[in-house]
């Protein structure tokens, strides 16, 4: 019954590429997820080379048993960082390598770097803007008026963070949820001619189903209307990646038992 959850995608110092995914229903107890990897040669590879568990939670350093969920991976100078959820915080790692991670521990001691304002923190990903990194992710909260919403929080040095800022909530997509956290998941924002892309995903599975917007603003592309909706995708947990002037998506297979590439082309409406 395992399968793959969000995933980060992303090319290696060595030029190799990696995936690293959430796989949840394992036996390691707690929530049962942690990050498997894989390896790949070239982005259109197929059948990239499983390299195994990856990192676990750990408990004594505040994460949730089991709780790894949703790595995502940027470069900064010389730096790889990855910012993941341990269930109900956003936490942090570091790499030189881009393949072997190590946890960047706070003054008390552990990794996290915010949490809330809703249960289930998670799904994070970074744009860096002007020197100024925006962390996107989500949380939902059972009896909320919008009981799934995706929020920004902005910062400097990846230390101090500002308040959060719900971007995205409701609208159309909350009419095709299967439960009431998923109709807000794994944001990913793209900074294109002017314009953020953010694609917000609604459905796993067969159904697969992902919105996006495009909005002038990084930090609203629309709460509790469809102002800046574009349309939607039959994708999960989609990853955009530009490589060589070539856009890619990547994203789950609808049957949740791997991950699927594709080149991506933007049309202009």
């Amino acid at each position: 019954k395992q399968q793959p959850g969000d995933f980060a995608i992303w090319q290696a110092a060595d030029g190799t590429w990696q995936i690293w995914s959430c796989i949840r229903d394992t036996r390691c107890g707690g929530h049962t997820r942690l990050f498997f990897r894989w390896e790949g040669k070239h982005i259109t590879d197929t059948h990239w080379q499983p390299k195994g568990i990856a990192m676990r939670a750990e408990p004594a350093l505040g994460e949730s048993a089991g709780g790894l969920q949703a790595p995502h991976v940027f470069k900064e100078k010389d730096c790889y960082y990855m910012i993941y959820g341990d269930w109900q915080r956003i936490c942090l790692a570091t790499s030189p390598d881009g393949k072997t991670f190590s946890r960047v521990l706070n003054a008390r001691g552990q990794p996290d770097l915010f949490s809330g304002p809703y249960e289930n923190t998670r799904d994070p990903m970074m744009l860096k803007l002007n020197g100024l990194f925006y962390c996107y992710y989500m949380g939902h909260k059972q009896g909320a008026h919008y009981q799934s919403a995706i929020f920004c929080r902005t910062s400097e040095d990846l230390k101090e963070w500002s308040e959060p800022i719900m971007v995205s909530a409701g609208g159309k997509p909350a009419a095709h949820t299967n439960w009431f956290g998923a109709d807000a998941e794994c944001p990913f924002v793209v900074a294109k001619d002017g314009l953020f892309y953010l694609f917000r995903n609604q459905l796993y599975g067969a159904n697969n189903l992902n919105t996006q917007y495009a909005s002038p603003n990084p930090l609203n592309f629309g709460v509790g209307h469809d102002r800046y909706r574009l349309g939607t995708l039959p994708v999960a947990a989609p990853e955009i990646v530009l490589h060589k002037g070539q856009y890619y998506i990547a994203a789950l297979n609808p049957g949740l038992d791997g991950i699927r590439v594709a080149r991506l082309r933007w049309i202009e409406r």
